[in-house]
């Protein structure tokens, strides 16, 4: 049987590397683009051949501080999310909620009716119904024959 023997020093140094690159990529205190915020607002997006419906979660913002808009195929959400007031005698410990303004755009597969667009904002989770616009939705074409 023939067996392979590795240097000893030259191995743990190596797995001491290996395990020093893990560590500082799990490292939370330094900042990493891995670890960057996520997109605010978080959305779904559903496409049939009648439109799109657009879910966004917008905890903590008022219906009245949210504008939505529609140009070509690009529809845009923008807003502000207010920031809770510190009861007296409290401080924080921990803070990961953003506030302030924010504005989130998405390129959409199809034109829509921008006229005919809807959102309904309920408990935190804004709901938008696309219409696909008319010209653009697939049609079926009749063969004739001679």
């Amino acid at each position: 049987m023939l067996s392979r023997r590795y240097p000893t020093s030259s191995w743990f140094e190596d797995m001491e590397k290996l395990q020093n690159e893990i560590n500082r990529l799990f490292n939370t205190s330094q900042p990493s683009r891995s670890l960057a915020a996520p997109a605010f607002p978080a959305m779904n997006v559903w496409t049939s051949g009648e439109g799109a419906l657009v879910t966004a979660e917008l905890p903590g913002v008022q219906k009245d501080d949210i504008e939505i808009s529609v140009v070509g195929q690009t529809l845009s959400i923008k807003g502000s999310r207010q920031t809770e007031e510190l009861k007296e005698g409290y401080q924080y410990h921990r803070q990961e909620r953003g506030y302030g303004n924010f504005s989130r755009s998405i390129e959409l597969p199809f034109p829509v009716e921008a006229d005919k667009v809807e959102a309904v904002f309920d408990k935190g989770l804004l709901e938008i119904t696309l219409p696909r616009a008319e010209a653009d939705k697939p049609r079926k074409i009749v063969v004739k024959s001679n």
